[in-house]
């Protein structure tokens, strides 16, 4: 039988493709496969695409975007899950693949769990803090940067670098970024560039990839050299949502190579209009302080004269200087005059002789005022008396006793003022205007007229 032999069906790579998939479909129901997720991709179209892998294989993976709508999970590289799949094969790339209808989680892979563990173990010791971050050179002159010499990273440092500062001086530590060996490769360029010190910081790059791919970046020994080193380390690895062990232990993380690129480097666009604007700052203060020193050098020019012509110059000061002074000096004389015989006035007004004779005669019409208030005040006093004690004899009831009148008083003493407050044989006292008598009751009339 031969290559061309006519016997054999000739198929096109669709239908064989396509009888596969039949093949497939027709022999495999549902079936419930445990596996850790990797190489997770959401695209814009709302599917979700990851692989199920185990220690030995792999398998890739579709959830359409009508499936994973219900899910009550999200996906993440690490991720230990079941999932209720319906194998096929993808006959666009001739590839086996699982159709996902449901996902469940169930539990951590092994790389995600160490990648924990070792986070948290680092976390304690301390060489995550923020204190421990050293600052980026605003101005550097050279940058190491450690990557693989042949991947697509370090062309997107040379570029972003030569588009932003193209001044900046690369140097390249070229290592394995993926496998057994590139962990120690790593650490030892950190080491080389620290003992060298020739660079004013480090970049740590790599492109895009797997957990797997990017575990050489989750090493322990990376993330203790990269503390060590001697200059300031920024990370770039992987993409934008991939974190590292050594991200953490770095003094900058950025999120892609080119970001990486970007944070130690100045960008020419912002900083050549304001290196220009000085430049033009600085010309137009040279030309000034040209211009003035012209006119400074003109006027002193115009100053140098003859020395006999500065001396009768100076002679003139000197006379018209005396002229002022003499005549400042009579000025000066005068006003003094003026001001002692102002001072002499005022003496002669304030004389204490003067105050003093003032002074007695205020005290002396004083005193007179005085002793006439007092003899005012004695003669209306000496007349109110006088009142009082007529008005007093008035009510002096010994005046009454003058006129022949008698007091009555019983032998208790009280005063009687009626004839039926006694009885005939009381003993009474009578007091007179002088002296008194002592009388007996011989009878008594109430009756009055």
């Amino acid at each position: 039988m031969t290559f061309l032999d006519e016997q054999i069906p000739v198929l096109s790579v669709t239908a064989l493709n396509n009888t596969a998939r039949e093949i497939i479909e027709g022999n495999f129901p549902l079936l419930r496969v445990e596996g850790e997720i990797s190489n997770f991709t959401a695209p814009g179209s709302g599917h979700w695409y990851f692989s199920l892998k185990d220690s030995n294989a792999q398998v890739r993976c579709a959830m359409f975007r009508q499936r994973n709508t219900y899910s009550r999970m999200q996906p993440r590289n690490g991720l230990r899950v079941q999932v209720l799949a319906q194998p096929t094969l993808y006959e666009g790339r001739g590839e086996f693949q699982l159709i996902v209808e449901q996902i469940q989680e169930s539990g951590e892979g092994d790389l995600q769990a160490r990648f924990v563990a070792l986070k948290e173990k680092l976390a304690a010791e301390g060489l995550f803090e923020a204190r421990l971050k050293r600052p980026l050179p605003i101005w550097p002159q050279r940058v190491a940067v450690i990557t693989s010499a042949t991947g697509a990273a370090l062309q997107d440092i040379r570029a972003t670098l030569a588009r932003r500062w193209p001044l900046l001086a690369i140097l390249v530590y070229p290592v394995l970024v993926q496998g057994e060996q590139a962990s120690a490769q790593i650490v030892e360029a950190l080491r080389k560039a620290s003992t060298r010190q020739t660079e004013d910081v480090i970049i740590l790059a790599r492109g895009g990839g797997s957990a797997e791919d990017l575990w050489c970046f989750n090493e322990e020994d990376v993330a203790r050299a990269i503390r060590a080193a001697a200059l300031p380390v920024v990370t770039g690895i992987g993409h934008e949502i991939d974190f590292t062990i050594a991200d953490f232990a770095s003094d900058w993380r950025a999120a892609t190579p080119t970001a990486a690129a970007e944070a130690v480097s100045p960008d020419r666009n912002e900083w050549l209009p304001r290196v220009q604007d000085q430049y033009r700052q600085l010309a137009r203060q040279m030309r000034r302080k040209l211009q003035d020193d012209a006119q400074r050098l003109d006027f002193l020019r115009m100053r140098l004269r003859h020395p006999g012509e500065g001396l009768e110059a100076a002679q003139r000061r000197l006379a018209l200087a005396r002229q002022h002074l003499s005549r400042a000096m009579n000025l000066r004389e005068t006003f003094w005059a003026q001001q002692f015989a102002y001072l002499e006035a005022r003496r002669r007004r304030q004389d204490p002789v003067q105050h003093l004779q003032t002074w007695q005669k205020q005290l002396e019409d004083s005193r007179n005022k005085l002793c006439q208030i007092m003899l005012d005040i004695l003669r209306r006093d000496h007349l109110r008396q006088q009142q009082s004690s007529a008005a007093l004899r008035l009510l002096d009831p010994l005046a009454v006793l003058q006129r022949g009148f008698a007091v009555l008083r019983d032998a208790s003493g009280k005063v009687l003022f009626s004839s039926a407050d006694t009885q005939p044989g009381d003993t009474l006292q009578a007091i007179l205007a002088r002296g008194s008598l002592h009388c007996q009751v011989m009878d008594s009339n109430s009756e009055t007229d």
